[in-house]
């Protein structure tokens, strides 16, 4: 595999960032393979994400050391940088439905992403055997009352030993407290079952059968203190009509759990995705 660097910058826009970026990378002898930016004209932001071949006798990490050096203080943007070498390590957290747990789990399998999943994290012991029939630790924490604190400090201690760099909430049935936010260290992806803002909080199949709509939906977004309003990182939806139960838009959003779920984790994955205020930029 060509050895790479990404970079995803944002800042305020100005002439000639697209050319100094490129400038640089010539004149460190590297090969540009990728390039796309975006001008959000309401608040005058630039984003961009460029991706290249260093010169081969080049270090990847000093690269890209150098790099961010220059995009923070020559160009005053803030920048993240990403290696193609890099092998993010996953954690999954689950409750009881179980069809989001295998999607995302085969495709780290079959080598679809560059990622390691380091275990699952659950608060019932349904699925025990199907994890760890695919080899991974399983971590059974039950929630009583009075315990949602201790809980999550057993969590976050879990998480912080194995060097997690990316939660998913893979239909995880509790809310995560602010607390935990702010001291796990790396983003946390959800999946809501529902288009939001549409049919926020529990049973949205039910609040949509109630409301009679005619599209379903699911919506993958980053998770903020704001119960189901952090940023969206993608979105779709399917047709139902009036020969719909409860039962059947379940089972419809189930895939579209599933495939929204897993175009989220695959863009993050794969550094196309910018978060900035409550909003993404995700390059294609």
């Amino acid at each position: 595999m060509d050895r790479s660097v990404i970079a995803l910058l944002y800042g305020p826009d100005q002439p000639g960032i697209v050319a100094k970026v490129a400038g640089w990378i010539h004149q460190h002898g590297g090969n540009v393979l990728h390039a796309d930016q975006h001008l959000d004209r309401q608040e005058n932001i630039f984003f961009q994400r460029v991706e290249w071949n260093p010169e081969a006798s080049r270090d990847l990490r000093a690269e890209s050391d150098a790099f961010a050096d220059f995009a923070t203080n020559d160009l005053g943007m803030k920048v993240r940088i990403a290696l193609s070498e890099d092998r993010p390590k996953i954690a999954l957290m689950v409750s009881k439905a179980d069809h989001c747990f295998h999607d995302l789990v085969l495709r780290v399998k079959s080598g679809e992403w560059n990622a390691k999943i380091s275990g699952v994290l659950s608060n019932h012991e349904g699925m025990r055997n199907s994890a760890e029939g695919y080899g991974l630790e399983y971590l059974f924490l039950p929630f009583s009352k009075g315990s949602k604190k201790e809980v999550e400090a057993k969590q976050l201690s879990w998480l912080q030993e194995q060097g997690v760099e990316l939660v998913i909430l893979a239909r995880y049935m509790q809310v995560l407290s602010s607390d935990f936010l702010d001291r796990v260290g790396c983003p946390v992806i959800n999946i809501h079952h529902s288009f939001l803002p549409s049919f926020a909080g529990a049973k949205p199949y039910h609040q949509a059968y109630q409301r009679g709509v005619k599209l379903i939906g699911a919506t993958a977004h980053y998770v903020t203190v704001d119960l189901d309003e952090g940023p969206i990182i993608e979105q779709d939806v399917t047709r139902v009509s009036h020969r719909h139960g409860p039962k059947d838009l379940i089972e419809k959003g189930r895939d579209l759990e599933k495939l929204v779920l897993s175009r989220a984790v695959r863009r993050h994955l794969q550094n196309r995705v910018l978060d900035y205020g409550n909003k993404t930029v995700v390059f294609d």
